[in-house]
């Protein structure tokens, strides 16, 4: 009550200012033995100057009565008194206040069309902005932190939000004041949550101004689209009922507010649409090559196993060895399948919790180096060494786990005779690991697919070779777990260089 009171002072000042001012520029006119008709423009640019100045279309016709009263009083015979000895006065007087409120209603009506003009170009303003804060909200609880502040700093009012969660009920109010400096948890009553559960369960308005809970601090509205209420919002109210305009922006934003939250929901659907169909292709891959790959070395050491029980004593000792080393490497090569798709599946799910702690380089590829494929013996194997010690922060496990890969995948895919080198090196505050093979090298088109799933030697996998093309994926979710890079090079002149890294880790020296 107190600002309406304030503006209607401030524009009966301004109105009694500007007749003021009119009538003394008019007694200057007079003065100066101008005409009257001069002296009643000054009058009627008094009215336009009043009906701009003020908010009321009131004070324009109050300029216009005590304009043509004042300058009866002042600039016609006889003066000081508000009769005229002319008759012709009388149709002056009338045709001076007709043509005053005529001039003072269009500029009443000119100032109106530009506040509305004013007005829907700020409410389209911060509109887009609004749109344009929540589409850069990264999910729900952001959405709907940036329409309260919207609507705060638009409405001028404290606002509540209440979140909703599954079992259809609301969770407690989180409060966005007008002033940082208030402290007003009045609107966190037991009596205002009723009024928003009341809103969640009906999907209607209800609170200040309304037939329900009209006696509560808030005004209360839904964000809901398509039936769903995703959240309840409290305006508040006490003794400042919103306004149309007002309303209207606040329906509005609360709509883009709706829109956002179903478009993150539609996307956080589709992403988990997207996943699960993932996840059952990754299924159907795993079942599909394990279908074969696990019958093919199965039925090998069952075979195998099947002569030497059944004949074994017949055998010399060469073809027992040579069927005793068949048995190995296929159980061995089922082993490495199976911890690969342990591997594979642990870090898929998020499972696999990694153990850092620096560990010597050297000592890591020794160790790896105890575990390679028996056929090592058919390729030369080396390890350059490196004079400096190198310390790098890892799962030693999961390193050795890499190492063995990617050596072995050399001695699968290149000819016996073939040499292998691992070498080490440092490289600013990074591990260089390098496994470089002189065979026939990997066409520039394939490089990219060597570390997708179920990718084995540039072709898919098939039934006409044994491999799910799990060790190079595994490497590489193995190596960005630990904020490392693995890559694929050529090794000039000829052959396949991967390079992967790690981070160093510092040990302080003490003396």
């Amino acid at each position: 009550m107190g600002k309406t009171g304030k503006v209607k002072g401030q524009d009966i000042l301004r109105t009694i200012l500007v007749i003021v001012l009119t009538t003394l520029l008019g007694g200057f006119f007079h003065s100066v033995g101008l005409e009257a008709s001069n002296i009643i423009m000054v009058y009627i640019l008094g009215v336009l100057l009043t009906a701009v100045l003020t908010s009321n279309r009131v004070y324009t016709v109050i300029s216009t009565i005590i304009s043509v009263l004042t300058f009866n009083f002042f600039f016609t015979e006889p003066v000081f008194t508000f009769s005229s000895y002319d008759t012709g006065d009388t149709i002056t007087f009338l045709i001076m206040f007709v043509v005053a409120i005529f001039s003072g209603s269009l500029a009443v009506k000119i100032k109106m069309q530009a506040e509305q003009s004013a007005a829907m170009a700020f409410r389209t303003k911060i509109l887009l902005e609004t749109n344009q804060l929540l589409q850069q909200a990264e999910n729900v609880d952001g959405i709907l932190d940036e329409t309260a502040k919207q609507l705060v700093k638009l409405l001028e009012r404290t606002v509540v939000c209440y979140r909703t969660k599954d079992n259809n009920q609301l969770l407690e109010g989180d409060l966005f004041l007008e002033c940082k400096d208030k402290d007003d948890f009045i609107y966190l009553t037991q009596k205002e949550k009723a009024a928003a559960q009341w809103v969640y369960a009906n999907n209607q308005q209800a609170g200040a101004g309304t037939a329900q809970f009209g006696d509560t601090l808030c005004r209360y509205l839904a964000v809901r689209s398509k039936g769903t209420v995703f959240a309840v919002y409290g305006i508040s109210i006490q003794g400042r009922p919103l306004e149309a305009f007002d309303t209207n922006l606040l329906l509005s934003i609360l709509g883009e507010c709706a829109l956002a939250l179903e478009k993150e929901l539609m996307s956080r659907k589709r992403e988990e649409a997207a996943a699960q169909a993932k996840n059952e292709q990754l299924r159907a891959n795993l079942l599909r090559g394990i279908s074969h790959d696990l019958r093919t070395p199965l039925t090998c050491i069952s075979g195998n196993a099947a002569v030497l029980l059944n004949n074994g004593e017949a055998l010399d000792a060469q073809r027992r060895k040579n069927l005793y080393l068949d048995i190995y490497d296929d159980s061995m090569w089922l082993i490495n399948l199976v911890e690969n798709l342990l591997s594979v599946t642990r870090i898929e799910n998020g499972t696999m919790r990694l153990y850092l702690q620096a560990e010597l380089m050297e000592e890591v590829i020794t160790e790896a180096m105890r575990h390679i494929d028996r056929k090592k013996i058919e390729h030369i194997i080396s390890v350059e060494e490196n004079e400096e010690m190198l310390l790098a922060k890892m799962d030693a496990r999961l390193i050795i786990q890499v190492i063995i890969n990617l050596v072995n995948n050399a001695i699968e895919y290149t000819k016996p005779g073939s040499e292998i080198k691992i070498s080490m090196k440092r490289a600013g505050k990074k591990i260089e690991v390098s496994v470089r093979d002189n065979g026939e090298g990997i066409p520039d088109h394939l490089k990219e697919s060597l570390f997708e799933m179920f990718y084995t030697a540039g072709h898919p996998i098939s039934d006409t070779r044994r491999g799910l093309g799990l060790g190079l994926p595994l490497c590489k979710s193995i190596i960005l777990a630990h904020e490392g890079t693995i890559a694929v090079t050529d090794n000039i002149p000829h052959g396949a260089i991967f390079t992967f890294t790690l981070q160093v880790e510092e040990v302080p020296l003490h003396e």
